[in-house]
């Protein structure tokens, strides 16, 4: 049985907003969420910013008592739930709970916890560690509190596969649904790993742009002077829903998901496969699960992360994938706005995606002032634009070779 699948409710967690139609007009207008960092002294550190929330308060949506017992990455997770289901009108103290799942992906999950309770061990003793630490910090507590805390008892798993997580998380969704393991998941991805251990572990490895005098302008994907990515927090949520069930009750589709494909690149730890074979055939599973021609693809919202190798391989992916017609495709990549937020990006730009075909508008690639010879698509640089989308792309691509591609249509 292969049933169709649709999104119903969304919602973003960035440093460039919580609230969709704010997040999707700064997004269109350029703006950039990148800032000084301010929740710790990083005077010390090689990198001083990144797209971090200053004003979230997750009391806005959940019990004051309920959030004192979650870690940051699982605020995130709840507040975006929160507010997807809203969109979505889903009761679900209505029906067959057991029909009703939830999967969230993040890439490194409660980190916060972890250095809070390391200081705690080493200051006070053991005797003082929280004993809660344990159910805050685990990368499945998102998905575990969201079924709590709505009574979901169907599906429900989380996935850690670096920056694949949240796409591999909804397109693990979608198959359920099109299985009929489920009529509704609650799906995507949080993270929150700007903290002091974070920021210098991925320094430490060269990953991160240096450009402590300009943060706004350090993530530059597909731009010659690019120096590495800019780290970022927040989640991406999503309901995604049976379609006759959706129609049933009234709900408003947003769109629909129609393919999802995943590979790995078995190559290098950190560093991605120079010819992009392991992207190219999760596009390529993508497209074939959607059962679409490459020449029916309008618009892709890029991994594009701003690192040397990372962008070019992209390139070199979405050329083999689509040949001549990709001159034909506009690519951005919208981490030049948000910076990486790693675990939770595929979920980020997966809303992105929709609010795109919604809209018929693609965000820029902002910063994009030199383009590299070797990354030489459309990348609809520093400006938005409009065009008439009828199919577009979401690519995510994590450390461990991880692969996600997933493939969205106008609603039905």
């Amino acid at each position: 049985m292969s049933r169709r699948v649709v999104v119903t409710g969304m919602s973003v967690v960035t440093a460039l907003g919580c609230e969709t139609p704010e997040f999707w007009d700064k997004l269109c207008a350029g703006k950039s969420g990148v800032s000084h960092l301010e929740r710790f002294d990083c005077s010390e550190f090689k990198v001083h910013f990144g797209g971090e929330l200053k004003d979230f308060d997750p009391c806005d949506c959940l019990p004051p008592r309920e959030v004192k017992r979650l870690d940051r990455f699982v605020q995130f997770a709840m507040y975006g739930a929160f507010k997807a289901i809203r969109q979505s009108g889903m009761d679900f103290t209505q029906g067959d709970s057991y029909r009703y799942g939830v999967i969230t992906g993040s890439g490194i999950g409660g980190l916060h916890e972890i250095e809070e309770q390391h200081c705690v061990l080493f200051d006070r003793g053991p005797n003082r560690v929280s004993p809660f630490m344990i159910p805050k910090l685990m990368v499945n507590a998102a998905s575990g509190n969201i079924s709590v805390f709505w009574g979901l008892r169907g599906p429900n798993s989380a996935v850690a596969t670096a920056c694949a997580s949240a796409s591999n998380a909804i397109g693990d969704a979608f198959k359920l649904i099109q299985h009929d393991q489920a009529d509704v998941m609650v799906t995507g991805g949080s993270e929150a790993a700007i903290t002091p251990m974070g920021l210098s572990g991925f320094a430490r490895m060269g990953a991160l742009s240096t450009r402590n005098e300009d943060p706004q302008r350090a993530s530059r994907p597909f731009d010659r002077d690019r120096d590495g990515f800019v780290m970022a927090e927040g989640a991406g949520m999503v309901v995604l829903e049976e379609y006759e069930h959706a129609r049933q009750r009234g709900a408003e589709i947003l769109a629909e998901v129609l393919g999802y494909g995943m590979s790995a690149d078995g190559n290098h730890m950190t560093a991605p496969d120079p010819e992009g074979r392991g992207a190219t055939r999760a596009m390529q599973c993508a497209l074939r699960d959607a059962d679409l021609d490459t020449s029916r693809i309008d618009y892709i919202n890029a991994h594009g992360t701003s690192t040397p190798l990372g962008d070019k391989a992209e390139t070199t992916a979405i050329k083999t994938v689509f040949n001549s017609h990709a001159k034909k495709i506009s690519v951005s990549s919208t981490k030049s706005q948000l910076g990486h937020l790693l675990g939770a990006s595929g979920g980020v730009e997966f809303v992105v995606s929709v609010l795109s075909l919604l809209n018929h508008v693609m965000p820029p690639t902002i910063n994009l002032d030199n383009p590299d010879p070797d990354c030489d698509l459309d990348y609809v640089p520093n400006e938005a634009r409009e065009r008439r989308l009828q199919h577009v792309m979401s690519n995510s691509f994590g450390f461990g070779g991880h692969n996600a591609c997933l493939v969205l249509g106008r609603a039905p």
